[in-house]
């Protein structure tokens, strides 16, 4: 089939040539564009796997690294674990008549983000402990569940899930038939993300790591339960990022893909040794998706942007210009 067929069925099919261009390869990685990120790729994987070459990977060293947030889906207006934990302050409000003149759920329940905000770190945090804690990893992962399957993104009207990025999930499964071994390390919350993204992205639970509250093993009339507690247990983000590979995969990563500052050190981590390779999602797509970038509040990518602009094996995605489509 040649291009011309390939975008006559795209407008036959409701997309607009502005979703799939002429120079996207139905064959391999289709949603992306021919180009200089679609080329790493490719010839990363290649040399990885071609047992001919010295840049040749054995299996057991095949390991690739991923972030979630703003790499694998969106992470505008806010991260989409913060909306869920927005929602569930509001659910439980009933319970709490305290929050209604309580800062920051006095904000939350007047939707006043921007007060929720400014309140930094200290607010998001108590939120999050709020609304994360207190109950057992299944019953935690089954509230998880059921606001994704009603919620919604309010610009793209959209369920959270279908927010993933179509590139990224196509250069996973890619990945994974060449028997890369792929993990989620992100600073998202480990426990959300193993209620869906095992599916989603074909990355088995434990294979995913991210930021956890402290757990609490009891034994209740024959009945064993984990359950998440009120305090931090590890922050999955910058440093803590390579800090946890190290914990849990127990060997540098020879891909680690990311999008911002957050992602930086994983990154060096990944290629401070030979046959690696570092890609960074740069969001410049204002119209499809999100632009942003160095000033951004959350997702910001400046210093690892800087590095990547002087390394040969650590790559900028282009999001606008080499996507042939985003969701």
């Amino acid at each position: 089939m040649n291009k011309k067929h390939i975008c006559t069925l795209a407008v036959l099919s409701g997309l607009s040539f502005s979703t799939m261009a002429m120079d996207c390869d139905p064959n391999q990685l289709p949603s992306w564009k021919d180009g200089d990120s679609k080329a790493a790729i490719v010839t990363f994987v290649e040399q990885s796997t071609d047992t001919s070459k010295d840049t040749f990977v054995p299996v057991a060293d095949r390991i690739a690294v991923f972030d979630n947030d703003g790499t694998l889906w969106s992470e505008k207006p806010y991260y989409f674990q913060l909306a869920f934990a927005l929602d569930q302050v509001k659910a439980m409000a009933k319970d709490h008549p305290e929050w209604k003149t309580q800062a920051p759920f006095k904000f939350v329940l007047a939707n006043d983000i921007e007060s929720v905000f400014a309140g930094g770190e200290e607010a998001l945090l108590e939120i999050v402990k709020v609304t994360h804690s207190g109950m057992a990893v299944e019953e935690y992962q089954q509230t998880v569940d059921q606001w994704l399957t009603t919620a919604k993104d309010k610009r793209f009207n959209k369920a959270y899930t279908e927010l993933t990025y179509k590139p990224m999930r196509e250069m996973l499964t890619y990945l994974q038939a060449n028997d890369f071994k792929t993990y989620i390390v992100s600073g998202g919350g480990v426990d959300f993300m193993r209620a869906w993204a095992p599916e989603v992205y074909n990355i088995p639970a434990e294979q995913i790591i991210g930021s956890a509250l402290k757990y609490q093993y009891a034994y209740n009339n024959g009945q064993p339960t984990i359950t998440k507690m009120g305090e931090i247990l590890t922050i999955d983000d910058k440093g803590g990022k390579p800090e946890n590979i190290q914990h849990i995969i127990g060997k540098k990563p020879v891909l680690a893909v990311g999008n911002s500052d957050g992602d930086h050190a994983m990154m060096q981590w990944a290629t401070s040794q030979p046959n690696s390779m570092a890609m960074i999602v740069h969001h410049t797509d204002e119209a499809r998706e999100w632009k942003y970038d160095r000033k951004s509040s959350v997702g910001q990518l400046d210093k690892a942007m800087d590095e990547a602009n002087t390394r040969d094996n650590w790559h900028l995605i282009d999001m606008k210009n080499e996507w042939c489509t985003v969701y």
